[in-house]
């Protein structure tokens, strides 16, 4: 296999990502050429993983629904029980964006929707589940969609614009409401990048985030994404929104060290950084989640 450029995604059911681009390590060779299979011979068809997701989502009492957002129709799950508190808002990672660093996906649906899983174990009264642009709608009733929007451009100001406008339509559930933002890994930069879009954010969590979008292509070689915005220059923006980033110790896809740079750039006491044990990157989480959910984000 040659890589003329070479991409990662973030989210760790979709990453193949190679050392040696001339010749793989064997332990994602096995990886890459099943999801290959997946997209190709069967087309892991997008109504299956909504399938999926319903099954994480309806014992948690959250629905799905569909927001037009320009350019982009997208899929969230949620349920608004009490209008008058606050909105608790999870916004997913990049999904399953690349079969292998240099193809990416047909379909960017998460094979594993990990923001889902920690929706769906938050007790709050008003929980929200927003997908990126593409994922769990098909590509026909999404005219807009092609792969840039999950490659190049997955964190392009247009992107941004679209979560930022989907989250004021949920809103309208909770008028006036305050807003509790979460994202997971790539989707922490879609968060940290809405919140300085608004005023009405009342804390920022992050798990696995990718904060530092240019950190994360040095240490995985992959290629620059000048399409798109990084989390960490809005870093200041937000000094004053308490924070949490949550990040785990076993994590090789997005390393503690991401966090540290944002938290660092930020020169702030309302962010903290919390390493999480034995942890990867794209692990259970949702285990962990509810005693995670009781470290409250503040300002020192």
């Amino acid at each position: 296999m040659t890589c003329r450029q070479r991409r990662i995604s973030t989210d760790r059911l979709s990453a193949c990502k190679c050392v040696n681009c001339s010749k793989p390590p064997v332990r994602y060779i096995h990886l890459c050429s099943g999801l290959l299979w997946c997209s190709l011979v069967t087309g892991c068809a997008t109504e299956n993983r909504v399938a999926t997701a319903d099954a994480i989502a309806r014992p948690a009492g959250l629905q799905q629904g569909e927001i037009h957002a320009a350019p982009f129709v997208l899929s969230w799950w949620g349920k608004i029980r009490d209008p008058h508190q606050p909105v608790h808002l999870y916004i997913e990672g990049d999904g399953f964006a690349w079969v292998t660093p240099s193809q990416p996906s047909r379909d960017p649906t998460p094979l594993n929707p990990l923001a889902l899983k920690l929706a769906a174990a938050d007790p709050a009264a008003n929980v929200a589940y927003l997908a990126r642009p593409c994922q769990y709608i098909p590509m026909e009733r999404n005219p807009a969609c092609n792969p840039s929007w999950w490659t190049d451009r997955r964190f392009a100001p247009q992107v941004i614009e679209a979560m930022n406008d989907a989250v004021s339509q949920i809103l309208q559930q909770a008028p006036r409401q305050q807003l509790v933002l979460t994202g997971y890994s790539g989707g922490g930069a879609v968060a940290a990048l809405i919140a300085a879009r608004r005023s009405d954010v009342l804390s920022l969590r992050t798990v696995a985030g990718n904060l530092d979008m240019d950190e994360v292509n040095r240490l995985h070689h992959a290629s620059p994404m000048p399409l798109s915005l990084n989390a960490k220059d809005v870093a200041r923006t937000l000094a004053k929104l308490p924070q949490i980033h949550f990040s785990g110790s076993a994590d090789r896809v997005v390393p503690l060290r991401v966090a540290e740079g944002y938290a660092h750039a930020s020169h702030s006491e309302c962010v903290e950084v919390v390493s999480v044990s034995g942890l990867t990157h794209g692990g259970n989480w949702e285990q962990e989640w509810p005693a995670l959910l009781k470290q409250k984000p503040a300002c020192k």
